[in-house]
């Protein structure tokens, strides 16, 4: 075709030209920083169990889980979500093995925290679904209800023991509403004011989760639609987001990740403190399986994913390839 004066007047393919270039002008930047690890620690076993639906990941024990901290730290991650999987014998209605001392979450806290340090955020989950009879985040009425406000009293000693335990960051997830308030209140009652709260603002019921019941040992029948979010809605989560922020949040966190890329850039938007998002375990299996088959190039998935979770707006993203990913962009930034 034979150009016309100035035809075509722009060419954005310059800016395309070499890897150099695409580096040089790339808008959205991702970094170990701003990633953190979930990761699983079992009570009562020897040896890591491996999680049939997420592969590569595993069920710690305190051993390993000490050793996949190092390696984070080493990575150059930022942080470690902890998640605790009691026997079954110790679960009950109220989820007590998840504010004794020795349970092993706060065990797995400890263990990671004489480990590491302050080399790494130590981060834990706060909330009774992994340590409860019924599976529910929550305390049950007699029939059958997720009871909200018993529920905050759970929550506000839960905080106490993981922040005891070494927590540098609480985040409670189970949805209650005035979750936030409560459990800020209960740090500082207790002499915890510089342990922060990371909300679980934007949850959204999702049938993503799937693989993630495997990976707690999930008591769950039924849903947990009455609590998380409607998938339908997206209004409903800056409101959400607005509670959490009046009660004293100080990062905030939408879950699932990829697809709720809309509702993260609208509270990424929205807010002036750091917002995470949660890759989670369906996110995780579907690229895993798709590579298992030759279907899609491993590497390259993972990390066109995050980058566009990142470039979405969060500044931390929650990902069981947080170490992994983290290695391949130092070895990139190192080049």
């Amino acid at each position: 075709m034979t150009a016309y004066g100035n035809f075509p007047g722009s060419r954005p393919r310059r800016l395309r030209t070499t890897p150099a270039m695409r580096r040089m002008v790339a808008e959205t930047r991702l970094d170990p920083a701003n990633l953190i690890l979930p990761a699983f620690v079992r009570e009562g076993i020897d040896a890591p169990v491996a999680i049939a639906a997420m592969p590569g990941v595993y069920q710690h024990t305190l051993d390993t889980l000490r050793k996949a901290a190092v390696e984070a730290v080493s990575a150059g991650v930022s942080g470690i979500m902890v998640f605790g999987v009691p026997e079954d014998e110790k679960k009950d209605a109220r989820g007590t093995a998840g504010t004794d001392p020795d349970g092993i979450l706060q065990v797995a806290l400890r263990a990671v925290r004489e480990e590491v340090g302050d080399d790494l955020v130590i981060m834990s989950d706060l909330c009774l679904d992994e340590y409860t009879d019924h599976g529910h985040c929550g305390v049950l009425t007699a029939d059958g209800r997720v009871d909200n406000d018993a529920t905050l009293e759970r929550y506000a000693e839960m905080a106490q023991v993981q922040a005891d335990a070494g927590a540098h960051v609480v985040g409670p997830s189970g949805m209650m509403d005035g979750q936030v308030g409560v459990v800020r209140d209960a740090l500082d009652q207790t002499g915890h004011e510089d342990v922060s709260i990371l909300a679980y603002a934007v949850k959204y019921s999702s049938a993503f989760y799937g693989p993630f019941r495997e990976a707690v040992g999930s008591s769950l029948t039924g849903d947990r639609k009455t609590y998380q979010q409607d998938p339908a809605n997206a209004r409903e989560s800056l409101r959400e987001l607005a509670l959490d922020l009046a009660e004293g949040a100080d990062m905030v966190m939408v879950k699932p990740a990829g697809p709720y890329l809309d509702i993260l850039a609208k509270v990424a938007e929205s807010v002036d403190v750091p917002v995470a998002a949660y890759q989670i375990s369906g996110e995780y299996a579907m690229i895993e399986a798709a590579a298992e088959r030759g279907w899609i190039d491993r590497d390259k998935a993972i990390l066109e994913s995050l980058t566009g979770i990142r470039r979405a707006g969060a500044r931390m993203i929650l990902t069981y390839w947080a170490t992994e990913a983290a290695q391949w962009l130092g070895r990139d930034a190192r080049r």
